[in-house]
């Protein structure tokens, strides 16, 4: 009973960070109808200014109490603002060119990690976060890590948060509007270039999120953590219904449960295999993946 309880919360704290990084990256493609290739570098980013801030380099911040908060809103932020400068200088002058938008966003892709190898080697760094967060929880006779809780707690608020956008603000209505018509709403006197930017960045701080949470997770950095992470955000985008956000939240658990229990009841390295095959078949039989619908 105990493995089976460590292995469901395990498996929501992964999906959870899952979901942190495939809620932006389905976000971006549902509302602009953008494949950011480049979304796994943005949480690379994210996690390596978690890191340099938690380390004792940010004035104020450091790996416990108030100073790591401070140290997740530094790296948070960062990954934001590289967000926003990727769709000004790299996305923005190849809407109307998607092959090349593609190519574009695989190159940063690859070359962010190279530029990250660059600075601080291509090692894993230990990630200083708060004794409190290190430790765990008894829940029916399982000893829970208590890391788990946070990223499922980030997650559940980061979905709420990105509902409540999307269905009740003015710049998620504009968003939704220009998608469907932007020569209309740009006739109404809307800058819908605001509006993608701004989405774009919320993609970007939920990926940075999830890279700085992350962190907690594995217990280190490295500059590939983002590219490996991506392919599986794919694998739930696709799963949960393309550009579907509520979709992302379901195909996220289903996965990292999957993947916890077949790697566990099963030879190590198979979960991955059994989230591929879930994918293959879920296709075979509902195309347009669980939801089937945007938002």
């Amino acid at each position: 009973m105990s493995t089976v309880v460590l292995l469901t919360m395990t498996g929501l704290g992964l999906g959870a960070l899952y979901f942190l990084i495939a809620s932006g990256l389905s976000l971006i493609f549902g509302l602009m109808d953008v494949l950011n290739f480049a979304h796994g570098a943005l949480l690379s980013i994210g996690a390596y200014g978690t890191w340099w801030a938690a380390s004792g380099h940010l004035p104020g911040a450091g790996p416990g109490g108030a100073g790591f908060a401070l140290a997740v809103l530094f790296g948070t932020a960062v990954g934001t603002a590289a967000a926003v400068l990727l769709e000004l200088a790299v996305v923005r002058p190849l809407y109307t060119r998607p092959r090349e938008q593609v190519l574009a966003t695989v190159g940063v892709g690859l070359a962010v990690p190279a530029l990250l190898s660059g600075i601080w080697g291509s090692d894993a760094r230990t990630f200083p976060g708060p004794k409190a967060l290190s430790g765990t929880f008894g829940l029916l006779g399982a000893q829970v890590p208590v890391n788990r809780l946070v990223l499922v707690a980030a997650a559940v608020v980061v979905l709420v948060a990105l509902r409540l956008f999307l269905g009740r603000t003015r710049h998620g209505l504009v968003v939704r509007a220009g998608v469907e018509d932007r020569a209309m709403v740009t006739a109404l006197g809307i800058d819908v270039r605001k509006a993608f930017t701004l989405v774009f960045a919320i993609g970007g701080c939920v990926a940075a999120l999830g890279g700085a949470l992350g962190g907690l997770y594995f217990g280190s950095v490295d500059p590939r953590q983002g590219t490996s992470l991506l392919i599986f955000a794919f694998v739930v985008v696709v799963t949960g219904s393309m550009g579907s956000v509520s979709g992302a939240a379901v195909a996220s658990v289903v996965i990292g449960l999957v993947q916890q229990f077949a790697n566990y009841y099963t030879a190590a390295g198979l979960g991955d295999l059994a989230v591929v095959v879930l994918l293959a078949a879920l296709l075979l039989v509902r195309p347009r993946g669980l939801t089937g619908r945007l938002a």
